[in-house]
Formats: structure tokens, C-alpha cells, sequence
């Protein structure tokens, strides 16, 4: 099922400083029917998010005065904006690139050039993501996950995590003791996407597990296979 749709969702904020690639972003997404706020540099990018929390962000990598992975990790690190989904846009395509990025709380990563129909769809494929199982509350192994309400609690306590650790978690809690592949991580949490690649994954079970503290054993390593979820 997916997350019913709300205001929130189709108000876009694009973190960009080259003005001529703006304004076809915001062209293009005013056409796709988003409400779209601009930001030309990290600074104003994070006094924006502050102030009316968008239904998602395209950010630029590049940005004078901050750069968007301390834009980035500014907004993960705040209750309000912490599961905000978060497309980062940048030149830089190396896979080293893009696992710093998802390491700093990206859910995705479109690298330049690029057409934005393109981007157009990565955006609509993030915002449709809902966590597999449903919205039906889900516990196993003592962690408690509540998808409507995006809520992780493990020993009592809220874990905040990223949409996609969130989406993560869910789909290995689903089902405690499947095996899950690298690729069907890609194929369930970013359809796909050939800018996801097994490092990405590996990247991301690694700050899952760190989040979950004592419960992040329970994300266990297949050698050679995948992860799953175990007692």
C-alpha cells in the first residue's frame, strides 16, 4: 500500500547553485504539478527546511558555504526534518561519491548530466516508496515498527532513521529469517536503480545497525548471500 498522498508531499525544495539548471528544475517540476521553493546555497537550503518542512528535497552536492553533505546531515540530525526524503544531484558519479552521500542520509543519487524527465520519475519512485507489510504495526526481536507513523522503537526508546533505513528495517523484519540479496534490497527499496549499487546496501545495513545499538545484531550477514533479520 502506498503512504496516502498530502500537501507536504508535492511541496519540493531544489538546492541549487547553478541558476540556468534551476530554472529548468523548477520548470519542469511546476509542470509535474509540485509546489517548488528554490535555495541557491547550503545556508539558505537549511533556514528553508526550518521553516516549512518540504515533502522532499533535491540537493546539489556542490553549494557554496556548505556543501550538501553537511546540508544534508543538518537535516537529518533535527525531530522535524529527519525523515525528510532527500534526492542528491551532483557531477560527481564515482561509486565512492555516492556512498558518501548515502552515508550522509541520502535516499537517492542522480548524477549530471541527466534529463529531468529522468529526475522527474526518480522523485516520483521516492515519494511512492512505502514500507513493505503494509501499514499494519510489526514486531520481532524487540524492535517495534509502526509504518504509518514511521516510528522504530527499540527498548522502549525512538530510533529515528532515515526513509530508507526505515524501508530497510521493514522489509527485513517482514519476514525474521529470510535471506535477502543485495539485489533484491535494490530491486524492493530503489527499484532497481543502477546508481545503487551492493556497496550502497552494505553502507546502509552498516548505519541500520548502528542506530539500533544492541538490536542492530539482529541484522545479520549472509556471507556470499545477503542479510536477514534473526533472533
Amino acid at each position: 500500500m502506498n503512504r496516502p498522498q498530502s500537501p507536504s508531499q508535492h511541496s519540493l525544495l531544489v538546492v541549487e547553485d547553478e541558476q540556468d539548471l534551476l530554472e529548468v528544475l523548477r520548470y519542469s517540476l511546476d509542470r509535474e504539478g509540485f509546489s517548488v521553493r528554490t535555495a541557491e546555497n547550503g545556508e539558505d537550503a537549511i533556514r528553508l527546511v526550518r521553516e516549512q518542512r518540504p515533502g522532499l528535497i533535491v540537493l546539489d552536492l556542490m553549494l557554496p558555504t556548505i556543501d550538501g553533505l553537511a546540508v544534508c546531515r543538518a537535516i537529518r540530525s533535527t525531530d522535524k526534518t529527519r525523515d525528510v526524503p532527500i534526492v542528491m544531484l551532483t557531477a560527481r558519479g564515482e561509486e565512492a561519491d555516492i556512498v558518501r552521500g548515502l552515508e550522509a542520509g541520502a535516499d537517492d543519487y542522480v548524477t549530471k548530466p541527466f534529463s529531468p524527465k529522468v529526475l522527474v520519475a526518480r522523485i516520483h519512485a521516492v515519494l511512492r516508496r512505502s514500507p513493505p507489510g503494509g501499514d499494519g504495526v510489526v514486531e520481532a526481536g524487540g524492535v517495534r515498527l509502526d509504518p504509518e507513523r514511521h516510528e522504530v522503537i527499540v527498548d522502549g526508546k525512538r530510533v529515528d532513521l532515515t526513509a530508507t533505513e526505515f524501508n530497510l528495517l521493514c522489509l527485513l523484519v517482514s519476514r525474521p529469517g529470510r535471506v535477502y540479496t543485495r539485489q533484491q534490497i535494490i530491486d524492493s527499496l530503489h527499484e532497481g536503480l543502477a546508481a545503487v549499487t551492493d556497496r550502497s546496501v552494505d553502507v546502509q545495513v552498516v548505519s541500520l545497525r548502528r542506530k539500533l545499538g544492541a538490536a542492530g545484531d539482529r541484522v545479520q550477514t549472509v556471507r556470499g548471500v545477503g542479510y536477514r533479520f534473526g533472533g
